[in-house]
């Protein structure tokens, strides 16, 4: 993995969506981004934010994530935000927002290593969107979940590996073999 044209992108790791499905990834999440700056490369963090009148709201009836507390990153990241490229704060799912584009236009990224929470959600429609836009997602199955259970993390990856190919699912520990080793392709 080239870390000059590949950014770990950690999405929406939030209190507001930690629950007894998605509790368990954090630690996964550390140690990736804790691996990920210890080689050198670029974390962008993003936060979902659901503002009232939101379609979340109009259209599910989902009200969550609307104060501070809920909004803030679980704090096991906390100790990592002033070292990120760039902390986006989002209204919609996924990280190609206007703020989104031009962080990753500007920076000259190619690849983008996607984790974090809803993986049905958040990150499949990242994964998604940067395919649509030419960018190669790399999304890391080991430190993604869904606060839907593992029913739905399992059902996004099903469609990831159709959508956008299963080479491009891949475990914690090949990013984290390929950052401390020679830069390359991940397989």
């Amino acid at each position: 993995m080239d870390l000059r044209t590949t950014a770990l992108i950690v999405i929406d790791v939030q209190r507001g969506f930690i629950n007894h499905n998605s509790r368990g990834v954090v630690p996964a999440v550390v140690e990736l981004v804790d691996g990920w700056l210890a080689g050198g490369g670029a974390v962008v963090f993003s936060r979902f934010h659901n503002p009232a009148g939101s379609p979340y709201e109009r259209i599910t009836g989902w009200k969550r994530l609307r104060t501070a507390d809920e909004q803030a990153l679980v704090d096991e990241l906390a100790p990592y935000v002033t070292r990120a490229a760039a902390v986006i704060d989002k209204g919609e799912s996924s990280v190609f927002t206007e703020e989104g584009i031009r962080v990753f236009r500007q920076a000259g990224w190619t690849d983008l290593v996607l984790c974090g929470i809803d993986t049905d959600a958040c990150v499949y429609d990242s994964a998604i969107a940067a395919y649509q836009r030419g960018y190669r997602p790399w999304i890391v199955t080991d430190a993604c979940a869904s606060t839907g259970g593992p029913e739905y993390h399992d059902a996004a990856l099903l469609l990831a590996s159709r959508n956008v190919s299963k080479t491009q699912l891949i475990t914690s520990s090949s990013i984290l073999a390929s950052v401390s080793g020679p830069t390359g392709a991940c397989a």
